[in-house]
């Protein structure tokens, strides 16, 4: 009879250990959900939060750049009623860079391109006819301003820099109608230019290409 009852309080004594075990696995396994559900509303939260503040600060950019295009650009020169005739001929412009006027049939590359050598003015008019703004420079230019220039127009399709050594300031920015003398590449009329008028109100033929026209 002892061991019969010694047989039993084994038995009763290992499924309590085993009943102990469960109740353990299965309190490691709401804390491990817990802990799941936990992290999933952290990243969640943050998620939206994230969002939010990324939607915020999209937001400000395009009011800032609205904001951008709808002031005039302090200091700029503008001339209206310009031709638009295709000439084979050399044109003489009243205003240097030309910000329009009859020009040559095929346009100069602008999209992005940096050109090392003077350009022609009757290509490259053709292209502020498509939308593109046009920097450029003389030797009197700071080097350091020519290099911040030319990462600006090497980021930004509808644009397209070239040395221009008669005009009347080291660093100038054109579009069509538009054009703006500047000191320094910092001054920050310089992307208020950029963003009014690369594919501007101005251009006569918005979405026209600054591709497969001609390079140096």
């Amino acid at each position: 009879m002892a061991s019969a009852k010694n047989q039993n309080s084994a038995s009763a004594a290992r499924r309590a250990k085993l009943e102990e075990a469960r109740r353990q696995e299965r309190a490691r396994e709401r804390r491990s959900r817990v802990l799941t559900i936990a992290a999933a509303v952290v990243v969640v939260a943050g998620l939206v939060v994230g969002g939010g503040y990324l939607m915020n600060a999209a937001d400000e950019q395009d009011k800032a750049e609205t904001a951008a295009k709808a002031s005039p650009v302090e200091g700029e020169k503008s001339w209206d009623k310009l031709t638009q005739n295709h000439v084979e001929k050399k044109v003489d412009y009243p205003m240097n860079p030309p910000v329009g006027g009859d020009h040559n049939p095929v346009w100069m590359n602008c999209d992005a391109d940096v050109y090392s050598k003077e350009i022609p003015n009757e290509n490259a008019v053709h292209s502020l006819e498509h939308g593109a703004v046009w920097v450029t420079y003389t030797s009197k230019a700071d080097a350091d301003d020519v290099k911040a220039l030319e990462k600006k127009v090497s980021a930004t399709s509808y644009s397209l820099m070239s040395p221009l050594e008669d005009q009347g300031s080291p660093l100038m920015l054109s579009a069509w109608g538009k054009q703006l003398a500047v000191k320094s590449a910092s001054d920050p009329r310089v992307a208020q230019f950029f963003t009014k008028y690369v594919q501007g109100a101005q251009t006569p033929e918005p979405g026209a290409a600054c591709t497969g026209g001609i390079a140096q």
